[in-house]
């Protein structure tokens, strides 16, 4: 009977999470076709922590990280998508994301529900290695589908240099090596025009 209580809440916080594909951001596919959604951004970068750890700048627990990827943005559900330059939505983001945090990880059996809310909560607080590599990947990932895309969510956001740069103030303590190659990127957009050079 308690197995099947167990397992009724994973399932159903399996489905709830099935909304995360319904959950859009403002950065585009590769391709440029569409928008992507939660669940595909954090797929992305599960499969980036996959391949790309071994240029973290500190030895990370690999599994733990992916997990931590695959979860960070499943709030968003609730709290919605706050794109990173909406300064407005920025002032709101987390007492919305806590909230829905509570609801979200709350359907899950106890020792899952306090294991998910800790690694949200480290994700968040970015001390760890784990969560610093987790938020070096979240930073570059954006700006690669950018360059990839021309350039087309930071055209349509009017983005300034100064707020792509301010928003990666702390990739190089999750990685030097990604830091270098999103800088490179960052500095071939704006020559592109593709961002505003307001230095």
């Amino acid at each position: 009977m308690e197995t099947e209580k167990r397992l009724e809440k994973q399932l159903r916080f399996i489905l709830e999470a099935d909304k995360s594909k319904q959950v859009f951001r403002q950065t585009y596919l590769s391709d440029g076709s569409r928008k992507e959604n939660d669940a595909e951004h954090s797929w992305h970068l599960a499969l980036m922590c996959a391949l790309l750890s071994e240029y973290a700048t500190e030895s990370i627990d690999v599994a733990k990280t992916m997990v931590m990827v695959l979860i960070h943005d499943i709030i968003e559900i609730d709290a919605g998508d706050t794109y990173a330059y909406d300064e407005q939505g920025n002032v709101t983001k987390r007492e919305r994301e806590v909230k829905a945090a509570d609801r979200l990880f709350g359907l899950l059996p106890e020792d899952q529900e306090s294991y998910f809310r800790r690694l949200w909560e480290e994700f968040e607080e970015g001390e760890t290695p784990e969560a610093k590599f987790a938020a070096a990947l979240d930073k570059v990932q954006p700006v690669l589908l950018n360059d990839a895309s021309g350039g087309r969510s930071w055209k349509e956001h009017q983005v300034r240099v100064s707020q792509i740069l301010a928003r990666q103030q702390k990739t190089p303590e999750g990685s030097e090596k990604l830091w270098e190659h999103a800088k490179a990127l960052i500095e071939k957009n704006t020559k592109l025009g593709r961002i505003e050079d307001d230095r």
